[in-house]
Order: C-alpha cells, then sequence, then structure tokens
C-alpha cells in the first residue's frame, strides 16, 4: 500500500508542525550523507528551525573551515564563493524575518494608538454629557440653592464644583415603613384618612 501525496503546505498544528520539522530534518541530513559517500561529493547543509536554532551538516572539514591545507588558491577562492553565497542566503532570510516582524509590531502599535485615540475620544465625552446633566440638574442659578442642597442630602454627594464628575446610577426604590394612623380605612394603597 503506497503513501499518499499530500499538499506542500505550512502546517497549521504547531505540534505537528515541530513533529514534521524533526522527522524532515534527520531524513534530509540523512540524505546528504549518504549524496556525500555515494558520489564522493562535497555536501554542506544548514538547516534553521522557526525558532533560529542551527541544525548543519558537512561531508568534509572544508566545508567548516577545516582541512585547507593542500587546497590551491582557486578551490579556496571556489569553497569561500560558496559559503559566501549560503551566507547571504541566510541572512537576506534572517533580515526579512526581522522586516516582517518590525512592520506586524509597528501594524499592532499603530492599531493599539488607534483604540487609545477612541477612548480618548470617548472619555471626553463622557465628561461633556456629565458637565451638561449636572446644568441641568442644579442649574446655573441660586435659587436652585434648596433642590441642590436637598438632592446633596440625598447621598449623591457633589459639592460646588460643577467639575466634579457625576455617578448616577439606577437602583430600586426603597420601601418606606409608615405607620397607618388611627381611623384609617384601606382602600387597595390607598389609606382614607
Amino acid at each position: 500500500m503506497g503513501r499518499g501525496k499530500i499538499v506542500i503546505r505550512r502546517i497549521d498544528n504547531s505540534t505537528s508542525r515541530q513533529v514534521t520539522f524533526s522527522k524532515r530534518r534527520s531524513g534530509l541530513l540523512k540524505k546528504a550523507k549518504e549524496l556525500a559517500i555515494l558520489c564522493d561529493a562535497e555536501v554542506g547543509v544548514m538547516i534553521f528551525s522557526s525558532t533560529g536554532k542551527l541544525y548543519d551538516f558537512a561531508s568534509s572539514g572544508k566545508m567548516m573551515g577545516e582541512e585547507l591545507s593542500g587546497l590551491t588558491v582557486k578551490e579556496l577562492q571556489n569553497l569561500e564563493n560558496q559559503l559566501e553565497i549560503s551566507l547571504r542566503g541566510v541572512r537576506m532570510k534572517k533580515d526579512q524575518l526581522l522586516m516582517d516582524e518590525i512592520q506586524e509590531l509597528n501594524r499592532k502599535g499603530n492599531l493599539i494608538h488607534q483604540e487609545n485615540v477612541e477612548l480618548y475620544q470617548k472619555v471626553n465625552l463622557i465628561c461633556q454629557e456629565n458637565m451638561e446633566l449636572k446644568k441641568k440638574v442644579y442649574g446655573t442659578k441660586d435659587d436652585n440653592k434648596t433642590n441642590r442642597d436637598s438632592v446633596l442630602t440625598n447621598g449623591l454627594g457633589i459639592g460646588e464644583d460643577l467639575q466634579v464628575p457625576v455617578n448616577l446610577q439606577l437602583s430600586q426604590p426603597q420601601q418606606q415603613h409608615y405607620k397607618e394612623p388611627s381611623g384609617t380605612t384601606k382602600l387597595g394603597r390607598l389609606q382614607l384618612h
């Protein structure tokens, strides 16, 4: 029974992705070793994981900068060129990843800044509405002083300063216990005296 073909795309599940990376990395390094032995080829492989960890293989010390004695200047230049090309590719990939990360962080920063501006505008609007409500409740004339004082004694605790924010809350009315005067007749909730 043969294996089915799989679609080559990024694996969404991080655990499956890590398992696949580990298995395929081992297989790739094994194939590189086999290629070097079977074909007497100089093989060098560098693999970077998504976390930036380096896995490498070199068929000879030449790729690692060892066993260089006996090489001609031309061979050393070819080796240097191969390593520079590989290093350039690694650096370009690293730079691209860093640039992508910076752009994403800038985008998130801009979204947070925009959200902060919107919240600030909402707070200002609420403050303005509170000021308008205070003006309506307390008025601006002194003849409302008695009404203002009676509201203050009912627990709102707002002083003369109109800049203090008002915290309004809905609450259930408290039941008041009245003593029925003698000689009254109850008609539902009405009392006749």
